[in-house]
C-alpha cells in the first residue's frame, strides 16, 4: 500500500506546474507543495526524482562529527 502520492499540477494563475505531495496517499489535501516553477509536468517530476536521488546519495555526518544522523555518543570523562 502506498504511503504517499505525488502529483504534478498546473497553477491556474501562472500556467506553470508544481508538485503536490499527499501523505498519507489517500489524503485529499496535500501535505506539502512546491512553488509553481516548472514548464511541464514531466519537468516537475524529473526535478523531484533528481532532488531525492541527490539527497539520498549525500554522505551523512555522525553525531560525533557534529551532524544530525547516526547514533549519539556519550562524552568521554
Amino acid at each position: 500500500m502506498p504511503t504517499l502520492r505525488i502529483e504534478a499540477r498546473r497553477d491556474a494563475a501562472t500556467g506553470l506546474f508544481y508538485l503536490a505531495i499527499h501523505m498519507p496517499a489517500e489524503a485529499e489535501q496535500p501535505y506539502v507543495t512546491t512553488a509553481p516553477r516548472y514548464a511541464s509536468a514531466a519537468a516537475a517530476e524529473q526535478d523531484f526524482v533528481a532532488t531525492v536521488a541527490a539527497a539520498a546519495n549525500r554522505p551523512r555526518q555522525s553525531m560525533t562529527e557534529g551532524g544530525s544522523g547516526g547514533t549519539p555518543q556519550a562524552p568521554e570523562v
